[in-house]
């Protein structure tokens, strides 16, 4: 045992209940106070990795969009050289329909990732639980 603890158990003894029980309230708004500050950086982290994929998505979608309007007039007109026009411009809208349809996939998967539970949180608040059970023993 150091001197210090000797000397907070001195402390301790010295106090009375309603100064024991200020003071762990005390204690408790401050770690309640840190875990709301804690949560708020947690939730901010991932709004911002949220809005960053949205971002470029929009901008990718916008991009793309633009390319398929161009690519698949040139793929059709270029197709309806040996076949005649209503087929080819069927054959480039079925292949972009798979191409939309593969993507749309990924992004419901990478939407998926996108976890708003602030964990660490909720760890540590579990953790607290314990600390003032012990505590309160």
């Amino acid at each position: 045992m150091t001197a210090v603890d000797g000397r907070r158990r001195e402390l301790a003894e010295d106090r009375s209940l309603g100064e024991l029980l200020k003071a762990l309230t005390n204690e408790f708004q401050q770690l309640l106070r840190a875990e709301v500050e804690l949560a708020k950086v947690e939730t901010r982290e991932e709004i911002s990795h949220a809005t960053d994929v949205a971002k470029h998505g929009a901008i990718a979608l916008v991009s793309a969009m633009m390319a398929l309007l161009l690519l698949s007039f040139a793929a059709a007109w270029g197709l309806a050289e040996v076949m005649p026009i209503g087929v080819a411009f069927l054959i480039v809208g079925v292949l972009y329909a798979v191409v939309a349809a593969a993507t749309g996939l990924m992004a419901r998967d990478r939407a998926r990732r996108v976890d708003p539970v602030p964990r660490q949180t909720i760890e540590t608040l579990e953790e607290d639980a314990q600390w003032l059970r012990t505590r309160s023993k």
